[in-house]
């Protein structure tokens, strides 16, 4: 699994926000430590965390399972814009037989659990698809339903600052699937340090 942190939103832009509804806009600092506690106290210490709403990150998501995908489009309050099975499962038909245990060469492929008798299961899986994809001239529309679970995909994926609280909140909990709470924890040590503060309560111990 891999994340990059495309782009953010400053810190100022908050803050701007959260003094439009006071017209205080002289006791601003550009994003300095005056906006950055002001930030805080309206923000999370009163909880009105609509204006956190301004904030926003777009991430580029790679290597998850299919598994993980499904969970992050239960968060509505983000965009995804995901890698097209339709048009590049045919990257899979090149490829020779998969053998049981060759963990390394279907890691390509699929996401592996470190448990051999399931990741045995979904190398199973993988070749079944790929014999399909080289012996047959079935729409991929239709080959791409027996995808296994773990095979893996790619995404952007852009939420504000509200959103992320709720995500890294939920998902870095010990009860969220393994592979969430690890996309959790990259995406919280990829933020910009000086909007960490933002999140810091939100992210569970690993």
């Amino acid at each position: 699994m891999q994340v990059t942190l495309l782009n953010f939103t400053p810190l100022n832009i908050c803050s701007h926000a959260i003094r439009t509804c006071w017209q205080s806009f002289e006791r601003g600092d550009n994003g300095g430590e005056k906006d950055i506690e002001l930030i805080s106290r309206v923000g999370n210490k009163f909880k009105h965390a609509s204006t956190l709403e301004h904030l926003y990150y777009n991430f580029y998501i790679q290597g998850i399972s299919r598994a993980l995908l499904q969970e992050l489009a239960r968060h509505r309050v983000a965009s995804l814009s995901v890698k097209s099975t339709r048009y590049t499962l045919k990257e899979l038909k090149k490829e020779a037989k998969f053998e049981l245990g060759g963990f390394e060469r279907a890691s390509d492929y699929i996401v592996l659990t470190g448990n051999e008798m399931v990741d045995n299961a979904s190398i199973k899986a993988l070749e079944n698809l790929r014999e399909i994809l080289a012996t047959t001239t079935t729409s991929l529309d239709i080959v791409k339903y027996c995808l296994p679970e773990c095979y893996k995909t790619e995404l952007t994926w852009s939420a504000n600052a509200r959103s992320l609280q709720n995500f890294l909140s939920l998902r870095s909990s010990k009860s969220a699937l393994w592979e969430i709470q690890k996309l959790s924890h990259k995406i919280y040590e990829i933020l910009p340090q000086e909007h960490k503060f933002i999140f810091e309560d939100c992210i569970a111990p690993e």
